[in-house]
């Protein structure tokens, strides 16, 4: 029976633990609940979930307060941000994101860079223009372009390199992350 002091119960969605929990899907995944990422997250249970990939009810337990313990040693982690935690942009890919901003007709917006649940390796990266920044966000400045970071973002991109590739398979922004475990063979997620 859970009690009142745990954060993930078995009821909870998948979605709604990684939203709440981002960190929490290494464990699901250890335990070989690996739609953590999948559209189904949203509405199914941790419980049901579980069980629907064939564990038991000693194994969801055992998920369970795996996935508790580590709340409690991740309670207030962004709070423990170090003060020159930072993400970093190559020269040529500022030069590029200035040249997009200017067609968008986005003069003077910062660029918002954050990990978002999905994909099939549990997050992805999204970036978008912003006029303004948050109160709370991170707000770093290089070679002309302004990026802005939430503090739960920033726990997964801190020292982070953003760079702009050319090359025979096309060419686009890559997000060279030192915190990244694993990445999905479509490259667009990671986890």
């Amino acid at each position: 029976m859970e009690t009142q002091t745990q954060s993930i119960t078995k009821d909870m969605t998948m979605g709604e633990i990684i939203e709440k929990f981002p960190f929490a899907s290494e464990v699901m995944l250890s335990y070989g609940l690996h739609c953590v990422g999948c559209h189904v997250n949203p509405y199914e249970s941790l419980e049901n979930g579980a069980l629907g990939h064939g564990m038991s009810d000693e194994e969801v337990n055992s998920m369970l307060q795996e996935l508790n313990d580590l709340v409690k040693t991740h309670a207030g982690k962004a709070e423990a941000l170090p003060k020159d935690a930072k993400i970093t942009i190559t020269e040529f890919a500022a030069r590029k994101i200035n040249e997009i901003m200017k067609t968008q007709h986005k003069d003077g917006y910062g660029l918002r860079v954050e990990v978002a649940r999905g994909g099939c390796a549990g997050y992805t990266y999204n970036m978008d223009f912003e006029k303004t920044h948050s109160d709370d966000d991170f707000v770093f400045e290089e070679h002309g372009v302004r990026m802005f970071v939430t503090p739960k973002s920033m726990e997964f991109l801190n020292g982070t390199q953003i760079d702009y590739t050319e090359g025979l398979q096309g060419a686009g922004f890559k997000l060279n992350n030192p915190n990244v475990k694993s990445s999905c063979g479509c490259g667009k997620s990671v986890h």
